[in-house]
């Protein structure tokens, strides 16, 4: 079997090379024909660093509206909908969305094909929660300030964005996919319109100088 992580690599390089960032996350889910282990970041349920978010804030949903951008095969969705959510999950690959839909066919997750870029007009400022999770590293770098912008755009006044991901070291030399964010990335999401709150830095021998984050950002409250 073909190596997972050579094979994004390459469906990557191809579509860089025709100057789209976004359109090889399709091929590579259809090219996994329904195995998992084919998918490099795929985690066996949801992630860890939201699960512990998740405990250590005591969250409860109350009926809360979230959003998961670029869902992948639905794990995080999933165990935000268990939270008491009301969850809407997206990709831009459809074989990723019917992928969920046959994994969770008693889903309560409103799961939809949609770009991030060019989503909805209703889910602009529309969620209490959103959840980026290795997404905006997952674009190249010349497509950072946009994704940040992007996802910046979907939490409602007073909702929050946790962005979960790997940084790196200003200065070192970084290279992708994925591309781990630096410290002057993470200041777009202020310049996006949010406050930054919690961070969170995991070290991890094992990829230094990256390493691993869980960071929140908050849309400031209407005022009364």
């Amino acid at each position: 079997m073909a190596d997972p992580q050579q094979q994004a690599r390459d469906i990557i390089q191809e579509h860089l090379q025709r100057g789209d960032g976004v359109g090889w996350f399709e091929p590579f889910y259809a090219a996994a024909h329904g195995n998992p282990a084919a998918i490099p970041w795929a985690a066996p349920g949801p992630r860890r660093d939201l699960v512990q978010w998740a405990r250590e804030r005591h969250i409860a949903g109350n009926e809360q509206s979230a959003l998961v951008v670029g869902c992948g095969l639905g794990d995080d969705a999933e165990f935000l909908a268990e939270l008491g959510y009301r969850v809407t999950a997206f990709d831009i690959s459809a074989t990723a969305i019917d992928w969920c839909k046959g994994r969770f066919p008693e889903t309560a997750v409103d799961y939809r094909v949609a770009d991030m870029f060019a989503p909805p007009a209703a889910w602009l400022g529309g969620f209490n929660l959103v959840v980026e999770d290795y997404i905006v590293q997952a674009l190249p770098p010349e497509m950072r300030t946009a994704a940040v912008r992007a996802v910046a755009a979907f939490p409602a006044p007073g909702g929050l964005l946790l962005a979960i991901g790997r940084g790196i070291e200003d200065g070192a030399v970084r290279s992708g996919p994925p591309w781990p964010l630096t410290g002057e990335e993470f200041a777009l999401f202020a310049q996006a319109g949010l406050s930054a709150g919690s961070f969170h830095r995991g070290s991890d021998p094992a990829i230094a100088p990256q390493f691993r984050y869980r960071a929140e950002f908050r849309r400031e409250a209407r005022s009364e």
